[in-house]
């Protein structure tokens, strides 16, 4: 279990070994090619130094590698700009968001699909700004309010991964805990589970119901999200959150533990279209 930074760097370093393989190339040869000496090309993929973005553009020339989705993940990996040559906009709140957190946010942002189980509150991406301010005041005592508007306001942008062009594929799981606990006082759980059927409804985003009646389940032991990335999926990783951190899972074993514990919670919980249901009734209900 690694801190993000270190997922990443190894990910990457681990991807750039298989495109030079794929190409036919030592990493002598492939560091001649740029310039470089050898060491350096082996440092990179093992991920024991980090890499810059135009240092990975030198490589995947030299590869030859033209599926811009791919090159396009590993420069961003590297901490390149996006596509549209901004910087990443959680860069702004250095001084407020802890590292684990913004690198949270930079596998959200890169993703092509998110599944996640949530056993006590709505995701984060699904949150009602309501919502959101009740569950962080209530997360960390004694906040200042600024430091508050702050991280409500980072919650609410991180939901624009759902409107992008793709926009990430959302499939989250709900124990129906998270459905009657009641944040923020009866009219804001009204508003978050209005939300919640809203969200339900659209194509990116599939929800499904963990009814209490199903009883105990894997994912009694917490939840958990899994980040998969279109392009590639041995960049694939788990994301466990504690109190302090965060816990990241990239070894294939793990992945495939939690990919089919995930699945295994999907055919237990209630269909998308009962589950709909099931929100607008407990809405009706609150």
């Amino acid at each position: 279990m690694q801190h993000g930074p270190a997922v990443r760097r190894r990910k990457l370093g681990a991807e750039l070994r298989a495109l030079r393989s794929s190409a036919g190339l030592t990493s002598g040869e492939a560091a001649r090619l740029v310039g470089w000496h050898q060491s350096k090309v082996s440092r990179i993929e093992t991920g024991t130094s980090g890499v810059k973005p135009t240092d990975v553009r030198l490589l995947l020339d030299a590869y030859g590698v033209t599926d811009a989705q791919l090159c396009e993940l590993l420069m961003m990996l590297a901490g390149a700009e996006d596509s549209d040559g901004r910087h990443h906009w959680w860069h702004a709140y250095r001084g407020v968001l802890p590292p684990t957190y913004r690198d949270f946010i930079s596998l959200e942002s890169q993703a092509g699909a998110m599944r996640t189980l949530e056993t006590t509150v709505v995701p984060g991406l699904l949150q009602t700004p309501e919502y959101a301010r009740a569950v962080t005041r209530a997360a960390v005592e004694g906040l200042p309010e600024d430091r508050l508007d702050t991280l409500v306001e980072v919650r609410l942008a991180r939901q624009d991964v759902l409107r992008a062009d793709p926009p990430l594929e959302l499939s989250a799981v709900l124990d129906e805990a998270v459905l009657r606990r009641e944040v923020g006082g009866p009219g804001v759980m009204a508003r978050q589970l209005e939300r919640l059927v809203e969200a339900a409804r659209l194509p990116q985003v599939r929800l499904q119901v963990l009814p209490f009646a199903a009883g105990a389940h894997i994912g009694v032991t917490g939840p958990f999200v899994i980040f998969s990335f279109s392009s590639t999926s041995d960049l694939d990783v788990v994301v466990l959150d504690h109190l302090t951190s965060s816990l990241y899972l990239e070894r294939k074993e793990d992945l495939q533990a939690y990919t089919e514990a995930f699945n295994a919670l999907q055919i237990h919980a209630l269909s998308p279209e009962d589950s709909l249901d099931f929100i607008a009734g407990t809405a009706a209900g609150a």
